[in-house]
């Protein structure tokens, strides 16, 4: 029974796509009746207030715009007409540089509080009042320090990744069983060997956790910083797409988003069951 459900949950997702893309094919297919107008507005209009097809693109539509841009990914036209191969590895080469880099504060930082009642009282109220600030609103004075949209974006994405790496980190480690660090100490297990032969394997389950809600705030976030930066990045080529009105490639670029956020949880996910052992 157990083997049987994931075909099944497989088959009704499958049902359930294949039903929303229907409804959706029928919802834009129809068309509706048109009035006379200016030919210059009706040119300024385009076909779907000459027709009156709907200006939703249908399923068929969004999927031959995928095919063409599966085509040629890594095109380059010019500093607006990019492949979304192009874009989409900027995006996530910032991500990927951001992400690291609070990896590499968060976690310490994390072991420090998680080891230290005192450093964990001592730095409680800064996290307190630094976690609920919105990333972007870091952006106008990343800027204005940095000087560079890219390298602020990746900014950005350190310091909304820091929080639930840190926090979880800490979190982690100060649940360690208190039966296991007592044996280490019996056993004159030194700080730091202790640290990483005993702290980190019990709390890594809790520490990629934190990693793998970051990584889903750092895709969120970049998809924004990019619409406000511009130059280059998913984000920017969603908003550069609606300001030329083609809903295809809006379309298009969501979904794109999606999937790339998949495997990126995905991957830490996996990351996760590996480090999770049964008590």
């Amino acid at each position: 029974m157990r083997a049987a459900l994931p075909l099944r949950a497989g088959l009704v997702s499958a049902l359930l796509l294949l039903g929303f893309l229907a409804a959706w094919h029928v919802a834009v297919g129809g068309t509706a009746k048109t009035e006379a107008m200016d030919p210059e507005y009706a040119a300024l209009m385009g076909a779907s207030a000459t027709t009156g097809k709907s200006a939703m693109p249908g399923p068929l539509d969004v999927a031959a715009t995928i095919w063409r841009h599966l085509k040629d990914p890594f095109y380059d036209r010019g500093p607006n007409d990019k492949g979304l191969g192009i874009q989409l590895a900027y995006s996530v080469g910032r991500v990927a540089l951001g992400y690291l880099l609070a990896v590499l504060v968060a976690i310490p930082i994390g072991f420090l509080i998680g080891m230290s009642p005192l450093m964990s009282r001592a730095l409680d109220p800064y996290i307190q009042v630094l976690k609920p600030v919105s990333p972007l609103a870091w952006m106008p004075l990343a800027l204005y320090t940095i000087k560079d949209s890219g390298l602020s974006a990746i900014f950005v994405i350190f310091i909304c990744s820091l929080w639930p790496m840190l926090i979880n980190t800490a979190f982690g480690v100060a649940s360690t069983r208190r039966e296991w660090l007592n044996v280490a100490r019996t056993l004159e297990v030194g700080p730091l060997r202790r640290a990483f032969t005993v702290i980190l394997p019990a709390a890594a389950p809790t520490i990629l956790t934190g990693m793998r809600i970051s990584i889903g705030i750092a895709w969120l976030v970049i998809v924004a910083a990019e619409m406000l930066v511009g130059g280059t990045g998913i984000g920017y080529f969603v908003w550069n797409e609606w300001n030329n009105l083609s809903i295809t490639n809006v379309i298009t670029s969501i979904l794109v988003i999606g999937l790339v956020g998949m495997v990126l949880d995905q991957l830490l996910a996996r990351a996760q069951a590996l480090v999770t052992f049964p008590e």
